[in-house]
């Protein structure tokens, strides 16, 4: 099969297309035929060997995969061959064929194309176990969104929707406030690119601040971290929830001493643990999702298409932070029909 891959340490740019052998599935999972292969940051990371994940060499990154079934492992029920599925693989969806655990594989509905399908399952999923399960969100409360225009962020503002939930984006630009609103958020705050001083900082503070109104933000979703933590601590209500999703700008300090003066939490998310912990729990949340999905209460949002052999290219765009919606390589073309 052909796959991209990462054969030492290095940037998009050390991606090479290569035949690696077929590969098999295991006890408990599918071999999928791939479609189309979405990027998301740990693939940023991964071929960096910066995540906590690192995969054996070479290996072929891209966690978030549409196809059909190719073959079945032993133990797996309730799929056929030629299946039209949507899976999360950690890695390994850079390529013709890939294996998942088949209990992170759901049905691809028909009417829904490869390319959204592919942008769909670990984006949403993370989302919605961060808002509804760590987050705890509540209809009517205020919910203020970081990185608002990227994969996850306008994920959240449409199950912020959905939840309920009045939502504020946080972008740094004017498109992408654009996308923001077009996704649903009832105001967008535009922050700028670079946070990188105490002038920018207590400016975004105050911008972030009067967003959320006086009563401050009930929930934070927060996937860029860096410089701009502190000031949307500092948007939170009392008894306020912040959520730490990832760390697109760098890992933040965040000020402890305004978590104890507002009453408020830290809450990690960590969706791949939780898959893995209650899979039953997971299901029911894809379940949900996929409901809202044909309800067109959710879509994903794609941003932008390479072929394979393209696809470092992809992974250099997301890590660039100019995304807006999701990063997509498609593969096996002639499966969209």
């Amino acid at each position: 099969m052909k796959a991209l891959v990462s054969r030492h340490i290095g940037g998009p740019d050390s991606l090479e297309l290569a035949d690696l052998p077929d590969p098999v599935p295991g006890p408990g999972e599918l071999l999928i035929r791939v479609a189309a292969c979405a990027i998301n940051y740990p693939d940023v990371l991964m071929i960096e060997d910066k995540y906590q994940s690192r995969p054996d060499r070479p290996f072929a990154p891209g966690g978030e995969i549409a196809g059909t079934v190719a073959a079945i492992g032993n133990g797996v029920q309730g799929w056929s061959i030629g299946d039209r599925v949507i899976a999360v693989t950690g890695h390994g969806g850079l390529a013709e064929l890939a294996r998942a655990p088949a209990d992170l594989a759901f049905t691809l509905p028909d009417g829904f194309g490869v390319e959204e399908g592919a942008s769909f399952l670990l984006t949403f999923a993370t989302t919605l176990h961060a808002l509804q399960d760590r987050g705890n969100l509540r209809p009517g409360e205020t919910l203020l969104v970081l990185g608002a225009a990227g994969g996850v962020g306008l994920a959240a503002i449409e199950i912020g929707r959905a939840l309920g939930a009045r939502v504020i984006a946080a972008v740094s630009d004017s498109t992408k406030a654009d996308a923001a609103r077009a996704a649903g958020a009832e105001h967008v705050v535009i922050y700028g690119r670079d946070i990188d001083g105490p002038d920018s900082a207590k400016r975004l503070g105050r911008q972030l601040k009067e967003a959320v109104g006086p009563d401050g933000a009930d929930l934070i979703f927060d996937p860029i971290g860096g410089n701009y933590c502190e000031p949307a601590v500092r948007a939170l209500a009392w008894g306020g929830r912040y959520l730490v999703i990832g760390f697109a700008a760098g890992i933040p300090k965040p000020p402890l001493n305004l978590i104890l003066l507002k009453g408020a939490d830290l809450r990690g998310v960590f969706w791949g643990s939780f898959a893995e912990r209650d899979p039953a729990a997971n299901r029911a949340n894809v379940d949900q999702l996929l409901h809202w999905w044909r309800e067109g209460k959710v879509r994903p949002r794609v941003g932008r298409v390479w072929p394979l052999i393209e696809g470092g290219q992809a992974i250099a765009w997301l890590g660039s932070r100019a995304a807006i919606g999701k990063a997509v390589v498609t593969i096996n073309r002639e499966q969209e029909a």
